[in-house]
């Protein structure tokens, strides 16, 4: 068996990487990746999955597709590397944390603090070429994250984190019942300010693991990385 994720991801998701769509996934990616500059990094495609294990996992942030702008995405949703300057949906939930929580923002936007603490930071595709977004859409990732999704689902106790209306289309797939659900508009600077801006997403989410017994997450970020 090739190893794909390095903890219980692997033994959780084996059946979908059994299944012929993740096969023909597969021969699209080394194509794209021999062919085309595609990111993130390959080794870098399951980092959501490598930082946060199925058992870790008490939150997931939804995102669509990676940054497709050169060095900026690490396989984490919203989260760029070290170095990168802030895109302006980073730059939103940082206004929002100040808001919600009093956290001023910082310069970076690595966001493994949260990664480490069961913030699944999932994308609905993993991958993109560079300069394209959305140009690997349609190729069988999101059958694989739909699979992700549904299976914390079943688990329960989970917070899904839904921004923006692609995000909230994964309602029909989550157990309300077990689990629960935040949504607002996207903090894209397109619609920030049609209700993601004041929502306090992140008190919220600490209050609802609170009410699962859970640890809480501390958002507040590392000054420098």
């Amino acid at each position: 068996m090739h190893k794909i994720i390095n903890n219980d991801w692997q033994d959780v998701l084996q059946s979908e990487f059994d299944k012929p769509y993740y096969s023909q996934l597969h021969e699209f990616l080394k194509e794209e990746y021999s062919t085309q500059k595609i990111h993130p990094d390959m080794e870098n495609i399951f980092q959501a999955y490598q930082w946060t294990s199925f058992s870790d996992t008490k939150v997931v942030i939804l995102g669509q597709d990676p940054y497709h702008g050169e060095n900026q995405a690490i396989g984490l949703s919203f989260s760029v590397a070290p170095e990168c300057k802030l895109p302006p949906s980073l730059k939103n939930i940082y206004k929002e944390l100040d808001n919600d929580l009093g956290y001023p923002p910082v310069e970076h936007g690595y966001l493994k603090s949260w990664a480490d603490q069961g913030v699944l930071m999932l994308n609905t595709v993993l991958t993109v070429r560079e300069h394209q977004p959305n140009s690997h859409r349609g190729h069988g990732w999101e059958q694989l994250t739909d699979a992700t999704i549904s299976k914390l689902s079943d688990r329960g106790h989970v917070i899904f984190v839904l921004w923006g209306n692609s995000a909230k289309e994964k309602i029909s797939i989550i157990d309300e019942n077990k689990n629960k659900i935040i949504t607002s508009t996207h903090p894209s600077p397109f619609s920030a300010h049609r209700g993601f801006l004041g929502s306090k997403p992140f008190s919220k989410i600490n209050e609802l693991l609170v009410e699962y017994n859970m640890k809480t997450v501390n958002w507040k970020l590392p000054n420098k990385i």
